[in-house]
């Protein structure tokens, strides 16, 4: 099983967004996905139209019920749900020896699946570490606009340090311009350097603001789902085949 995280420190570039659409492509080509909804806010969670669930991350961090047992089935794509309950359970191990291999242990004997798919909090702080740690490579979403621009330099250094001290074969996937708006001097600029500043990194598929891409998100269901023949969902497809390629 590959396991990749989808992370940046700073909210609302498309992680989630990313999270579920990706999923969803690599379900079109026939590999089978697991999803880790890893964010206290449990957005990942919602956006797949699951509420209240039963069973969550939670549970199998503290190790009261077997991964394949928490797992939820949503259409073509299965959930480890996420819930409020982890923000306490970053609390209650932060100072736990070996707490940064927690998640790569609960993932060490999964066959099931031929990816898993973790969405990380908004923040560098440990469950975003604990990610990391259990990831093969990492996923940068990054939205054209400046801060998101800059904050990215940030997380890169933390991946760096991550790779020295407790991950040394986590890999950087690639980076994705999200939210792209053409209609904006400021959006293709920062695109472009995008493009100038990490030429070997930056994905093919650039992700471009789109109505259907929130509309979805309330329907429960992938952009793929809700409007297949989509331009947006045909770009996720893309991405999805640049993924594969890479892993394979």
């Amino acid at each position: 099983m590959s396991v990749l995280a989808i992370a940046n420190q700073k909210g609302g570039v498309g992680k989630t967004t990313t999270t579920i659409n990706l999923g969803a492509a690599l379900a079109e080509r026939g590999l089978r996905i697991l999803l880790i909804d890893f964010d206290p806010q449990a957005s990942l969670t919602l956006g797949l139209g699951v509420r209240g669930a039963s069973v969550n991350i939670t549970d199998v961090l503290r190790d009261n019920v077997p991964l394949t047992e928490a797992v939820l089935r949503t259409k073509n794509l299965d959930l480890l749900a996420g819930a409020l309950s982890l923000a306490d359970y970053e609390f209650t191990v932060f100072t736990r020896a070996g707490r940064e291999n927690i998640l790569k242990q609960r993932l060490g004997a999964a066959t099931r699946w031929d990816y898993a798919l973790i969405d990380c909090p908004p923040s560098l702080g440990l469950l975003t570490v604990i990610a990391l740690v259990a990831a093969e490579a990492v996923l940068i979403p990054v939205a054209c606009d400046y801060l998101s621009f800059k904050g990215m330099e940030r997380l890169l250094d933390t991946i760096e340090e991550l790779k020295t001290r407790l991950n040394p074969k986590l890999e950087i996937a690639g980076i994705l311009p999200t939210m792209f708006d053409t209609r904006t001097i400021h959006s293709r600029e920062i695109l472009q350097e995008l493009w100038e500043a990490y030429p070997d990194l930056v994905f093919n598929a650039v992700i471009p603001k789109r109505v259907a891409i929130a509309d979805s998100a309330v329907a429960g269901e992938s952009v793929l789902a809700y409007q297949p023949r989509s331009e947006v969902a045909g770009i996720y497809r893309g991405l999805a085949k640049e993924i594969h390629a890479k892993a394979t």
